[in-house]
């Protein structure tokens, strides 16, 4: 593989990570910032992420802030006791994807199925089809809660190991 295929691939990926941002309810800046700093071999300033993204320094400055406190990325000072800081990216994706399982999709679930609830205590009497469609749902949600508790509560080993014997 030449150095063109490697960019290329690097390239595509990066793309990726910034639609992927978008998902998560950040800027596509913020995919790229970390995409860049991803494939970094050493950690990067933020004149240093302006040149290798072409965005303004204030962009950098906030997507950099925004980036450490949901912890995709780490701050780091410079060696020497120098003042400038350099930034490195979280390899480890899957404690943010837990954070993200808790933080939102759990609380969604949590939300919706107090509402299924309650909708289901106002028919508790009734045998209508509204009632058994609302009874399924509160199955399903039920069964994504456990889901998400366990994404959120195991390493990615672990959660291959259950999926593996559930599979058995």
């Amino acid at each position: 593989m030449n150095e063109g295929d490697r960019d290329l691939a690097r390239e595509r990926v990066i793309e990726s990570l910034e639609q992927s941002a978008e998902v998560y309810g950040l800027s596509r800046s913020a995919g790229r910032i970390y995409g860049v700093l991803y494939f970094a071999t050493e950690p990067l300033s933020i004149p240093e992420l302006v040149e290798e993204t072409g965005y303004a320094k204030s962009t950098v400055s906030n997507v950099t802030r925004t980036l450490t406190r949901i912890g995709l990325i780490h701050r780091r000072s410079s060696e020497g006791g120098g003042r400038r800081v350099h930034f490195t990216a979280e390899r480890e994706i899957w404690f943010i994807l837990q954070d993200v399982f808790q933080q939102y999709i759990q609380r969604e679930i949590q939300t919706t199925l107090r509402t299924i609830r309650r909708a289901e205590d106002q028919l508790s009497d009734s045998d209508t089809s509204e009632a058994e469609r609302i009874r399924d749902l509160r199955a399903t949600y039920e069964d994504l809660e456990e889901i998400t508790r366990l994404a959120t509560n195991l390493s990615t080993a672990e959660l291959r190991e259950a999926l593996e014997a559930y599979e058995d």
